[in-house]
């Protein structure tokens, strides 16, 4: 007896190479269209909304650039403050945190009253990046402007230099000032 031939070949092999195309062709196509598709506000922690307020009551102040506006985060835009935990050198020798100088300041700065915020952006860690005033002072400007924060943009540079010039703030000390400021421009 004769074993009966295939003319035609069967379609497993085409219908498994399409699947596992599918599913490849799937699989990279699905960030693409997450991205596009959802609100980017899902993304991180700022809203799409652009102001952001808080009553004084409610304003933390986490270190000498960033605070806490109820439940959002704000660091302030174009400076940059010395970390908690930087050490600096008084005239007389003494070292003292410059960190927790820079927080005070900021402190000091919002004392209480309600902060507004215009949010220009996003940092790193997803936080708002803002513009701030309490009660019509605004803060990025002070706090470059009385020597506690470096300008990181060219908006700020003309407060940071008359704060240098003037020797407001961490400038005072001098070569006890923060590594990182000494060898500024």
């Amino acid at each position: 007896m004769l074993e009966r031939r295939r003319i035609f070949k069967g379609r497993r092999s085409r219908q498994r190479l399409s699947r596992a195309a599918l599913v490849l062709m799937a699989a990279v196509a699905a960030p693409f269209v997450v991205a596009v598709v959802l609100p980017s506000n899902l993304l991180g922690s700022a809203p799409s909304d652009r102001q952001w307020h808080a009553p004084g009551a409610t304003v933390r102040i986490v270190d000498g650039e960033t605070m806490g506006l109820g439940d959002r985060i704000v660091r302030l835009a174009g400076l940059s403050a010395p970390a908690r935990g930087d050490a600096c050198r008084s005239g007389s020798g003494q070292g003292f945190d410059c960190g927790t100088a820079a927080t005070a300041a900021l402190t000091r700065l919002v004392g209480g009253r309600d902060v507004t915020c215009r949010i220009v952006g996003q940092d790193g860690f997803g936080r708002g990046l803002g513009d701030c005033d309490a009660a019509g002072a605004a803060l990025n400007k002070a706090l470059v402007g009385q020597g506690f924060a470096l300008a990181t943009n060219d908006a700020l540079r003309g407060e940071e230099a008359a704060a240098r010039q003037a020797s407001r703030g961490l400038w005072a000390h001098g070569v006890g000032a923060p590594p990182g400021w000494r060898v500024r421009d």
